[in-house]
C-alpha cells in the first residue's frame, strides 16, 4: 500500500471515529442546552426565520459582510447620519438576527436618535413606537432568552416614555395610552375584577375557527357581524378585524366613559348623521341576549392580538396581575414591569457569575416599576380629551413591592460586587414617599411606624447609626418631599392628591372644615412651587415647557382627587353620600363639574352589587343643581375651540396657497 493510501486510510479512520464521538456527545449536549435554556428556541429548526436559512447559506462570508456594516454603521453614528444608519442596520438584524445588540442599537437608533430629529410631537412619537416595536415585536421573537433585549425595552418604555426627560412625553403617554385603550377597553376598578378580566382573556383560545366551532353564542355574535356590519364596510373589510376593537372602545367612550364626548353630546351627533356603521354596532353591543357571546369573542381577539402583534403572552400579564396589583395595561410601567420580569425568568439560568450584574438590574427594573405604579398606577383616560391621561396613586402595589424588595435583597445578598445592598437605596427611598403619603393621608400611626422601620434599618438601629430619621415626623416629611420634588416632580401629584384625598374623607366628611383648608393651602402651596421654578421659564424646541402638565395636573388637583375618591369602591357607599351632600359649601362648583365622570361609575358599582334594583345611583348621588347649564356651558365652549381649529387650519392652508 502506497504512503497516500496509509493517510488516506487513518483519515478515514479518523473520520468514522470522530462521527461516532460526535453521536454519544451531542444529545448529551444538546439535552445539557435544553437544560439551562442556552439554545435561541424550544425548537430551532421549526421555530427558525427563514432570514436565518438565508444568512447561513452564505457562510463563513456573512461574517466579514456583518463586520463591514458595523463598521460602516459606527462610522456614520459617530457623524451623526442617523438616518442613513436604518438600511444598514436592517441588513445587520437580517444577516445575523440571534445577534441581540444589534437589535438593541437598531430600535435605541429609532426611539432615541431619530425621534428627536423630528418636528413634531407626534413624529417623534412614530419614531419610539417604532424602536419599541422592533424590539418587541422581532428582536425578542428571535432571541427570547436575551436578558438585555429584556432590560433595554422595560428601560425605553420606563425612561422614554413615562419618564420626563423628553420634551414629548405628554403625547408619548397620551398615545400609548390611546394604543391599549383600543385594543383592551376600560378596565374594570377593582382587583378582584381586574384579575377575572386579564384571566378570560388570557383562557380564551387563540384560534377564531376554534372559538366559533366550541361557543355557539361567540359565533352567532360573528354572524350577525358579518351579516349586518360587514356589508356597510368598505370591500374587503373583515369585520372582525382590529377596527371592531377600536371602535367599541370609542362606542364605550361615547355611551357613558368619555366626559368630553358628553360635553359634545357625540351619541346624539352620530344618531342625527346617521353613522350607520357606529348605530348598528351599538345596537348589536347593546343587545342583551348577544352578552355572553361578545364576552367570549372579545377575550379572544383581544388574546390573539397581545400574541400576534405584541409577542405578549396574556397568561404571564394574569399572573403578574394576581401577583402584584390591578395593574392598568395603558400605562407604561405596566409594560415596563411586564418585560423586565419576564426577561429576569427565561434568562436568569443562562447568566454565568460574571453576568450576574445584568440580572441585578433587570429586576431592579421590576422594582422601579413597581414603585411608580404605586404612586401613579390607576389611570384616567379620555379618548375624546387631548389632555394627558391622569395619574392616580394604587396602594395595593406598596405591599408587593415591599415583598419583592425582600425576595431581591435575600436572592443577591451573595451575588459579587454587593449585590443585596444595591437595593438599599431603593427601599430607602421607596419607604420615604409611601411615609409621606400616609402621613399626608392622615395616617399619622402608619406614617410613625413606616419611619420607625426606616429608622431601624437605615438609622438609629443601623451600625454605625446615622441620626438622619431622629427629626419629629413632621420635620422629616416636609423636608425630604421637597427634596425629592426637585429630583423627582411628579412625586408632587401623589403627595397633593394623597392629602386631598384625607381632606374629603375627614375634612368634609367628619365636619372638620380646618382640615381641608390645611390640604388645600398646601396643594396651593406645591402647585405655586412648580409653577415659579426656575425649570418652567424655558421652551423646548417643540415650542412648550417640558413640566406644564405637571402644573396643570396640579392645578386641577381637587377635581382629580375628588373623582378619584368618590369613584373608588374601597370606600364606603355612606360614607361617598355624606360627603357628595356637604362638599358645595367648601367647593361650591365641585359637583356640577365632575358629575357626568363619577355617576357612571358609582353606577356600574351599585348595579354590580346588593343594591342593585334597590338604590339607584340618583338616591347615592342626586344630579346637583346647574348641571344642565353647565352641559350646555361645555359644549359651546367645546364647539368654540373646534371652529377656531378649523379657521387656523383655513388661514395655513391659504398662507400656504399665497407662496
Amino acid at each position: 500500500m502506497s504512503h497516500d493510501r496509509v493517510i488516506q486510510a487513518a483519515a478515514a479512520a479518523v473520520i468514522v471515529g470522530g462521527a461516532g464521538a460526535a453521536s454519544f456527545i451531542v444529545p448529551a449536549l444538546v439535552e445539557d442546552a435544553e437544560r439551562h435554556t442556552l439554545r435561541y428556541t424550544d425548537a430551532s429548526i421549526e421555530n427558525a426565520p427563514p432570514i436565518v436559512a438565508i444568512g447561513t447559506a452564505i457562510g463563513a462570508l456573512r461574517g466579514l459582510i456583518v463586520d463591514w456594516l458595523w463598521i460602516k454603521v459606527n462610522m456614520m453614528q459617530d457623524q451623526g447620519q442617523y438616518y442613513d444608519i436604518l438600511e444598514d442596520a436592517r441588513l445587520i438584524t437580517k444577516l445575523q438576527p440571534r445577534f441581540g445588540p444589534v437589535w438593541t442599537f437598531h430600535g435605541h437608533n429609532m426611539a432615541y436618535n431619530l425621534s428627536v430629529q423630528t418636528s413634531t410631537p407626534e413624529e417623534r412619537w412614530e419614531w419610539v413606537r417604532k424602536g419599541i416595536d422592533l424590539l418587541r415585536n422581532e428582536g425578542l421573537r428571535y432571541n427570547p432568552n436575551d436578558i438585555m433585549l429584556y432590560k433595554d425595552l422595560a428601560f425605553w418604555l420606563d425612561h422614554k416614555v413615562e419618564g420626563t426627560s423628553d420634551d414629548a412625553h405628554p403625547i408619548y403617554k397620551r398615545e400609548f395610552a390611546k394604543e391599549w385603550h383600543e385594543l383592551l377597553g376600560e378596565p374594570p376598578r377593582s382587583w378582584n375584577d381586574r384579575i377575572a378580566w386579564i384571566e378570560a382573556i388570557a383562557d380564551a383560545p387563540s384560534s377564531l375557527r376554534v372559538l366559533l366551532e366550541t361557543n355557539a353564542k361567540a359565533a352567532e355574535v360573528a354572524e350577525r357581524l358579518r351579516a349586518e356590519l360587514g356589508p356597510l364596510l368598505p370591500e374587503d373589510t373583515d369585520p372582525l378585524s382590529r377596527e371592531l376593537l377600536r371602535m367599541l372602545s370609542m362606542i364605550e367612550a361615547i355611551e357613558g366613559a368619555s366626559y368630553t364626548a358628553r360635553a359634545l353630546d357625540l351619541a346624539g351627533m352620530i344618531q342625527t348623521r346617521g353613522d350607520a356603521v357606529m348605530t348598528t354596532l351599538a345596537s348589536l353591543r347593546a343587545d342583551p341576549e348577544l352578552a355572553e357571546g361578545w364576552d367570549a369573542l372579545l377575550s379572544h381577539m383581544r388574546h390573539r392580538y397581545l400574541v400576534n402583534d405584541y409577542n405578549m403572552d396574556p397568561s404571564l400579564m394574569a399572573q403578574y396581575t394576581r401577583d402584584f396589583g390591578p395593574i392598568d395595561w395603558r400605562h407604561p410601567q405596566a409594560h415596563a414591569l411586564y418585560w423586565s420580569r419576564t426577561g429576569s425568568k427565561k434568562a436568569e439560568r443562562r447568566l454565568s457569575e460574571e453576568k450576574i450584574h445584568h440580572a441585578i438590574n433587570t429586576d431592579r427594573q421590576q422594582l422601579h416599576s413597581l414603585q411608580s405604579l404605586a404612586r401613579g398606577g390607576r389611570v384616567l383616560y379620555d379618548p375624546f380629551s387631548p389632555t394627558v391621561p391622569g395619574r392616580f396613586p394604587e396602594t395595593d402595589f406598596i405591599e408587593s413591592t415591599s415583598t419583592l424588595f425582600e425576595d431581591l435583597y435575600v436572592k443577591y445578598y451573595d451575588a459579587r460586587g454587593m449585590g443585596g445592598e444595591t437595593f438599599l437605596e431603593f427601599i430607602k427611598n421607596f419607604l420615604g414617599h409611601n411615609i409621606r403619603v400616609a402621613y399626608r393621608q392622615g395616617e399619622v400611626e402608619r406614617a410613625q411606624k413606616l419611619y420607625e422601620l426606616l429608622d431601624d434599618r437605615f438609622g438609629r438601629g443601623a451600625f454605625p447609626p446615622n441620626p438622619m430619621y431622629s427629626r419629629p415626623l413632621d420635620v422629616f416629611v416636609r423636608e425630604i418631599g421637597q427634596d425629592e420634588y426637585d429630583r423627582q416632580p411628579y412625586v408632587a401629584i401623589s403627595d397633593v392628591l394623597a392629602s386631598l384625598r384625607y381632606a374629603f374623607r375627614v375634612g368634609i366628611g367628619q365636619d372638620r372644615r380646618e382640615v381641608y383648608d390645611e390640604a388645600l393651602a398646601f396643594a396651593s402651596e406645591v402647585t405655586e412651587y412648580f409653577r415659579t421654578h426656575e425649570f418652567m421659564d424655558f421652551d423646548t424646541k417643540l415650542g412648550t415647557a417640558r413640566m406644564r402638565d405637571l402644573v396643570s395636573q396640579l392645578g386641577q388637583s381637587v377635581p382629580l382627587s375628588f373623582v378619584q375618591l368618590m369613584s373608588d369602591p374601597t370606600v364606603p357607599l355612606d360614607e361617598r353620600a355624606t360627603i357628595w351632600m356637604q362638599i358645595d359649601d367648601a367647593e361650591p362648583q365641585l359637583r356640577v363639574r365632575t358629575y357626568d365622570q363619577i355617576k357612571r361609575w358609582v353606577a356600574a358599582e351599585i348595579n354590580s352589587g346588593p343594591l342593585s334594583g334597590r338604590v339607584s345611583v340618583d338616591d347615592v348621588l342626586p344630579a346637583p343643581p346647574g348641571i344642565e347649564a353647565w352641559r350646555q356651558q361645555l359644549a359651546f365652549e367645546a364647539l368654540q375651540a373646534k371652529e377656531q381649529d378649523r379657521g387656523g387650519e383655513a388661514a395655513g392652508v391659504e398662507r400656504t396657497g399665497d407662496r
